[in-house]
């Protein structure tokens, strides 16, 4: 069976990703699961946009490993922050998704309930290192930065992003409740288009 690399070593992430792309013919590994990397190897994240860092990510792990390769970057707009954290999401504060978390809920300390609308957004990028054919997409996932946190589930920035339509957070949803709606859904259920399509 052909192998998928997912270029996450997240705990969280990946049993996301593997959900959406089920029933293809893939056997799927994550970073922690591939013995030709380092246990420490980490890829850069060096280009101003999402779409240029899963591109990066997909290439120079396709070709380490010689397997097809799937890197995502993911980054939160917050419109009262004129879009940040953006690119930088994952890096916003140092620490834990909480204390990043934390620092988005200070910065948005006394804006009201009608500006603190913000967006998720996915880009994914495959890489077969074969024939050095690359593919990308794109998910977003509209909402609101809530005033507190609420919720246990999912993963980073989940127990703040509040879903308007549901009334919930990411947090206080389940997995599929969450994939339905998210970026990272979204995202996946095209890029299950673009790998049937190209890649298998």
């Amino acid at each position: 069976m052909k192998k998928l690399l997912i270029a996450t070593r997240s705990k969280g992430k990946f049993p996301e990703i593997v959900s959406e792309l089920n029933g293809l013919p893939f056997e799927f590994l994550n970073l922690n699961n591939v013995s030709e990397l380092p246990s420490n190897f980490e890829v850069e994240e060096p280009a101003a946009t999402l779409e240029g860092n899963a591109i990066i990510k997909a290439m120079i792990l396709g070709k380490k490993t010689g397997f097809l390769t799937l890197a995502e970057d993911a980054g939160l707009e917050v419109d009262a922050l004129d879009g940040r954290p953006g690119v930088y999401t994952a890096r916003y504060a140092p620490g834990t998704d909480k204390d990043r978390y934390r620092k988005l809920l200070g910065e948005l300390q006394g804006v009201p309930e009608e500006k603190r609308t913000a967006r998720f957004r996915a880009v994914i990028a495959i890489y077969n290192p074969e024939n050095d054919k690359i593919r990308t997409c794109e998910g977003i996932y509209d909402g609101k930065i809530a005033l507190e946190p609420k919720g246990e589930n999912g993963f980073g920035y989940d127990p703040v992003f509040y879903n308007v339509e549901l009334g919930k957070t990411n947090a206080e949803m389940t997995m599929e409740e969450k994939n339905k709606v998210s970026h990272r859904g979204k995202a996946l259920r095209k890029t299950k288009e673009i790998l049937k399509q190209n890649f298998l």
